[in-house]
């Protein structure tokens, strides 16, 4: 855990909901005082945090010049993992791999979905691009359910190196795209896999598809043309366990 600054009333309210335990100090705009803010200050009062009331200018320099609505606090949350701390990993990896790898994600709510299911497929860790990509944050801590604790998130700056050095690794590198020729169910899944999916509306970079040994899809019946980018995992994920469990069993 580290203490992060978390700031913007959804945000705040994220945190109060997820973990308020982790909640350790809170600043707040001296001269708004508006409704909005009052249930929080209420929540933090009952948790036995009195925010400091501070000027705008310091809650700017907190806030790193972000909008911050007037509230900034700090809390205790799962930091992300370096690349180095991934090359680690891979040395103690018992089993065979599995690797989710997410292209510019930019959905908290997706990135917390994700790692939820992740955590219960039992993948070895999430990888995320550093830049124009959702971190963890309260919203995705809230949404995981307790997953961004269990489940290691990778922060790469170089999304096409990372994968290039995975498949020096021996892993497969299986990425997501609606007009690939081969369906998931066509595909084996029982190598060491590091599946990647594509940011929502935009799919795979052009560096990263080129980083790909094959692209899958999964088969859409009805009129609407591309699932929810964690619903499309999910259904993923679950298939690559399904392979697995039964070349196991067999």
């Amino acid at each position: 855990m580290k203490l992060n600054k978390v700031f913007g009333l959804h945000s705040v309210q994220a945190a109060l909901d997820y973990a308020p335990q982790k909640i350790s100090k809170a600043w707040m705009d001296a001269q708004r005082q508006d409704q909005r803010l009052k249930p929080i200050i209420e929540a933090l009062l009952d948790l036995g945090i009195e925010p400091e009331k501070v000027d705008r200018k310091k809650l700017d320099r907190l806030a790193d010049g972000s909008n911050h609505q007037g509230v900034v606090i700090e809390i205790a949350m799962p930091g992300e993992l370096s690349e180095s701390e991934l090359k680690t990993a891979m040395e103690n990896i018992s089993g065979m791999a599995l690797f989710l790898v997410l292209d510019n994600v930019q959905d908290p709510h997706n990135l917390g979905a994700c790692l939820r299911t992740a955590d219960a497929v039992g993948a070895h860790g999430v990888i995320i691009t550093k830049d124009n990509a959702t971190g963890i944050t309260p919203t995705v801590c809230k949404v995981a359910s307790g997953a961004a604790e269990t489940v290691p998130v990778y922060q790469v700056t170089n999304l096409s190196r990372t994968l290039r050095w995975l498949k020096e690794q021996g892993l497969w590198v299986m990425g997501t795209a609606g007009e690939a020729t081969q369906t998931a169910y066509q595909t084996d899944f029982t190598v060491p896999l590091a599946l990647v999916v594509g940011a929502e509306g935009k799919g795979l970079r052009r560096l990263t598809r080129e980083q790909c040994d094959m692209l899958v899809k999964l088969p859409m019946l009805g009129q609407v043309e591309s699932l929810n980018l964690s619903v499309a995992t999910g259904v993923l994920l679950y298939e690559i366990t399904r392979q697995r469990q039964f070349s196991t069993n067999s």
